[in-house]
């Protein structure tokens, strides 16, 4: 059996890793047409908040996504796959991808932004990618997670965070990103990062969940200086809404869309 195609994928936070990795499966040509390979993503080192592994799984439902805990499926999927993709946040040194690989060939591409030069990523990769302009570097910086699975976060209050999160409430905010139950039953993604344009929420595409509490991944992840994480968590925790708020809300959604389905 032939081994398979791996790209490692790496960059500074923010530059457009999993967008870049995203465009290379949906692409339509003859190089990434997988529509009878098997596909495989890894994402090492994201902990118990997999944003961009579930955003990809749900995007492009035919790859099969894994992360920290499932080592064990990626290897035995990396046995049987033509085509694999390997992100390395930037909180990871490049060299664990050796460990993670151990004698295996890949491919190394590491997306910058247009002013970084002669960075560790230019010695380490095989081909360069200008990313996005991201203002994120690794000077004094505080990454900050959190799960919010289990929870379903009222969408006004939920704008008004991601407002005060993305203009220095909590700190200088350079990159955020987080998906979100709201009380509707739609999944939102929310991603900002730092010299680059604000972009809308961005509703993912899964079936609205309308019966109680959501057991889907949700969480937050935010990276900046001098972050207030004991307000973050707290106003995270503040915008959720109890059991019987969400039960309440989704029976009202129901409702409307029995109405419009009699209309």
């Amino acid at each position: 059996m032939s081994n398979p195609i791996i790209t490692v994928v790496a960059g500074l936070a923010g530059c457009g890793k999993t967008t870049w990795i995203y465009q290379q499966l949906a692409n339509k040509d003859e190089k990434f047409r997988f529509s009878d390979e098997n596909i495989v993503y890894f994402s090492p080192g994201v902990g118990n908040v997999p944003i961009d592994k579930t955003r990809l799984a749900t995007e492009l439902p035919k790859v099969k996504v894994f992360s920290d805990g499932q080592e064990v499926e990626f290897f035995k999927q990396l046995a049987v796959a033509n085509i694999v993709y390997i992100e390395l946040g930037f909180y990871l040194e490049l060299s664990a991808i050796a460990q993670i690989l151990d004698n295996l060939t890949y491919h190394a591409v590491a997306l910058v932004p247009p002013h970084l030069q002669d960075s560790e990523y230019h010695v380490w990769a095989d081909e360069i990618v200008i990313g996005a302009d991201a203002q994120t570097s690794f000077t004094q910086t505080k990454l900050w997670r959190a799960s919010s699975t289990g929870q379903v976060i009222d969408e006004d209050s939920l704008h008004e965070l991601w407002y005060e999160i993305t203009h220095g409430a909590y700190g200088t905010v350079t990159r955020a990103k987080g998906i979100f139950n709201v009380p509707d039953g739609r999944s939102l993604y929310a991603d900002f990062v730092a010299g680059v344009p604000s972009t809308d929420f961005l509703e993912l595409d899964l079936p609205r969940h309308l019966d109680g509490i959501p057991q889907s991944f949700s969480g937050l992840e935010v990276l900046g200086n001098n972050l207030d994480e004991a307000s973050l968590r707290q106003t995270l925790q503040d915008c959720c809404l109890s059991e019987a708020a969400v039960v309440h809300y989704q029976q009202q959604v129901k409702e409307t869309l029995l109405e419009e389905t009699k209309a």
